[in-house]
């Protein structure tokens, strides 16, 4: 039997863009990617602190060292820039496997970046 777990998650960054006029997808600073042990094209679930919604897209690699986190296409109707957010990843494996993983966690400062 597998189960899913929390693979990682990047906890309280803000908003920096949000591009109406793009494919889809969320745009990450690569560093907080390899941080939380995120790959591009990967599935994660976005979840807005101000206003409740939650909304699961893929991830594109973002500069480096910018701190930018961008909701790109229909996702940016449901985020205000600004607005503080949890990206999470999941994984499934063994209950085995799972019971002795441990999840990246990554908790960036106010500008999301790494410290």
């Amino acid at each position: 039997m597998k189960i899913t777990v929390l693979k990682s998650k990047i906890h309280c960054v803000k908003v920096t863009g949000a591009n109406l006029n793009y494919i889809g997808s969320i745009t990450i600073d690569k560093d907080l990617m390899d941080a939380a042990n995120i790959i591009e094209g990967e599935k994660i679930l976005v979840v807005n602190n101000n206003n409740g919604q939650r909304l699961e897209t893929y991830v594109i690699p973002g500069t480096r060292k910018s701190g930018e986190i961008i909701l790109n296409g229909a996702s940016a109707r449901r985020v205000a820039v600004g607005d503080t957010l949890i990206l999470i990843t999941f994984a499934n494996m063994s209950v085995k496997k799972a019971k002795v993983y441990k999840p990246s966690l990554v908790f960036p400062n106010d500008k999301n970046l790494l410290t």
